[in-house]
């Protein structure tokens, strides 16, 4: 597949559980291109550490785009429509971003998939992010797609119970985990960022998460 000059790369991909798959390499040659948008995006929307309604500073820097945003404090996890520093829309969504959502969603058994937010993790060495559920959004027959860039991570992906054993699962520089249906509010998370240099990124590891919040 084939779209804006660049080739979603088609190795084999890897079942994780019902409903998900973990895509090798598919954005692998769009990486350069996906960093310089979220460069773009960031300095509109800077990355901020957020913080959970119990008051805990999150290690994950955070920046959105799209017509929604995921944020955190003390009143809770939502979207919201408007940057909450400043007051001003989220970052439309890059249209490659919306290409590459759609076309890993494809490849992964979702088709017509169609995102309103897009969640920009920073990671950087120690930053890890707890097992959670993504239960925020409003349709939870749409899928979760989640693209790699940077420094390799250890995704965690467990069950549908917080107790159920999580599986360990090596990321790369341009790896697209998807998943959704019988899976979809499966817990998963990310182990601590190991210390490292990436060519491209630097120190640092970024996390693209497409989802349909509204």
């Amino acid at each position: 597949m084939q779209q804006q000059g660049f080739a979603f790369a088609r190795e084999p991909d890897e079942a994780l559980a019902p409903g998900a798959r973990v895509l090798r390499g598919f954005v692998c040659e769009a990486g350069v291109a996906l960093w310089a948008e979220v460069q773009r995006v960031a300095a509109a929307a800077p990355f901020r550490h957020m913080h959970t309604p119990g008051g805990r500073r999150m290690s994950v820097a955070i920046t959105n785009c799209g017509a929604r945003g995921w944020v955190t404090d003390r009143r809770g996890y939502r979207y919201v429509t408007e940057d909450p520093q400043g007051g001003a829309p989220w970052p439309a969504m890059p249209a490659l971003f919306g290409e590459v959502a759609a076309a890993a969603a494809t490849a992964a058994g979702y088709p017509d998939f169609r995102p309103d937010a897009c969640l920009i993790n920073r990671y950087e060495p120690s930053a890890r992010m707890t097992l959670h559920q993504d239960v925020d959004e409003r349709d939870f027959d749409q899928p979760i797609v989640s693209v790699s860039l940077g420094l390799p991570a250890v995704f965690l992906f467990g069950g549908a119970a917080r107790g159920d054993k999580a599986r360990r699962v090596s990321l790369q520089h341009g790896d697209v985990v998807v998943w959704g249906g019988p899976s979809r509010r499966f817990f998963h998370g990310v182990a601590p960022l190991r210390e490292g240099e990436h060519a491209l990124l630097g120190r640092a590891r970024v996390n693209l998460t497409f989802r349909v919040a509204g």
